[in-house]
């Protein structure tokens, strides 16, 4: 059964929004000087930006694919609309062509 109403992306940012809180928190917490706090502090975010630019470049790469992809299914349907159209028109002009020459007879 699938889940509506969540995306994986939804959730992927849940995910990394939740964890950037519960890090921030847990180095505001933790007992060391105010130096030392800020120099984790620089790091963790650091991190995460390092991180995010990663997921950003990823999920961008991922959705060009998918358009590239969706692009081309859809050249190739609709070459083959296209022919099947002709091939109908054909069949039409045929068929009328038969009987046309059916009431002449």
């Amino acid at each position: 059964m699938k889940d509506e109403g969540f995306s994986s992306g939804s959730m992927l940012l849940s995910f990394l929004l939740g964890g950037i809180v519960g890090a921030g928190l847990a180095l505001l917490l933790a007992p060391q000087s105010g130096e030392e706090t800020r120099k984790k502090i620089k790091e963790f975010a650091d991190d995460v930006k390092d991180k995010t630019t990663g997921y950003v470049d990823e999920a961008r790469h991922k959705v060009t694919d998918f358009v590239d992809e969706g692009k081309g299914y859809y050249e190739e349907k609709k070459s083959l609309v296209k022919s099947a159209i002709d091939a109908g028109k054909e069949a039409y002009e045929k068929e009328k062509e038969k009987l046309s020459k059916g009431h002449n007879a």
